[in-house]
């Protein structure tokens, strides 16, 4: 059984999810404030969390920072904080997606199906140095994409951003890690610089760039690789 741990202060809210996730068979454990969710995500290690930033005793974005010092477990934010400054703050503190209240629990249920197939899909090791899609592969290797049969061209900037995001397909990378770990700390807010490198990797790689599948803009925020 999938355990999910709800971290919410808001009683009719933690009711609804808990009751739908039980009603799908999720082992459901709720925190009302960031002390009692850091406790109990060390007691019951839970699968995945979803987590209101707006808690009662500390920012949501310190529970994110105190479970990544132990765990890597998919972390969900919900918020009613709409500005994408917030939303980068908790992304960059390790949280792996992020859904703005109100929303609708269809939506949730799938964003939560995908961040625990993710953990559960993630080979260990080397396995992961092949990524393949409908439209082209790559091998992460060997540095050798192939769309059409073909080999496909990339600069090794190119293929150190992609590579960011393929490791980590349905997450959400922020514009600042992006740019910190290709071009430097000194570079953290030359945001074209990524629009211009996804721009030509979705010309290299998307079948229809302008309406891409697979290498997804999170407006204001950053990137996701959709396999």
């Amino acid at each position: 059984m999938t355990r999910v741990l709800v971290v919410e202060d808001d009683p009719q809210l933690v009711r609804a999810l808990v009751l739908n996730l039980q009603a799908r068979h999720y082992g459901v454990d709720a925190a009302p404030d960031g002390a009692t969710a850091l406790r109990l995500a060390a007691a019951r290690q839970p699968d995945v969390v979803l987590l209101d930033l707006g808690l009662p005793d500390m920012d949501g974005v310190d529970v994110i920072k105190g479970l990544r010092g132990w765990t890597r477990v998919p972390i969900l934010v919900l918020s009613a904080r709409q500005g994408s400054d917030e939303k980068v703050a908790a992304l960059d503190a390790g949280a792996d997606d992020y859904v703005t209240k109100p929303f609708s629990m269809n939506e949730l249920l799938a964003r939560l199906r995908a961040a625990v197939r993710r953990t559960e899909d993630t080979p260990a090791g080397p396995a992961a140095t092949l990524v393949e899609t409908e439209d082209f592969t790559l091998d992460l290797l060997a540095k050798r994409a192939v769309r059409d049969g073909k080999d496909v061209r990339l600069t090794p900037t190119e293929w150190h951003l992609l590579e960011i995001l393929v490791t980590s397909p349905g997450r959400l990378i922020t514009q600042k890690h992006l740019l910190n770990e290709v071009w430097g700390v000194s570079q953290s807010s030359k945001t074209n610089y990524l629009r211009v490198y996804m721009a030509q990797l979705r010309r290299k790689l998307e079948k229809d760039p302008a309406r891409p599948r697979y290498l997804i803009t999170e407006p204001g925020m950053g990137y996701r690789f959709e396999g």
